[in-house]
């Protein structure tokens, strides 16, 4: 359920119209090249589904990168040491 929780936390405000989303306009323009403020809910869908391979890769990296933020942020960790250079 990676995909869910990435998209939960990304489409805050526009989780019903994603399409519209400056954040998930901007990956998408990023990801695949091309002006995506024109795109209406049909073409974003067709194009998630067509795309859904790659998405599936992403949404399984972003994952894995907020898991390791977690564990880094994580208080049981101990306290914080100043590196000396």
């Amino acid at each position: 359920m990676a995909w869910l929780s990435y998209y939960w936390e990304q489409s805050k405000g526009y989780r019903l119209r994603p399409w519209r989303s400056p954040y998930i306009r901007w990956r998408t323009e990023t990801y695949w090249g091309g002006d995506m403020s024109q795109l209406s809910a049909g073409e974003f869908f067709r194009m998630m589904w067509r795309e859904r391979a790659a998405l599936r890769g992403f949404f399984v990296w972003a994952d894995e990168r907020r898991r390791e933020q977690r564990r880094r942020a994580s208080p049981d960790d101990g306290p914080v040491t100043q590196i000396k250079q």
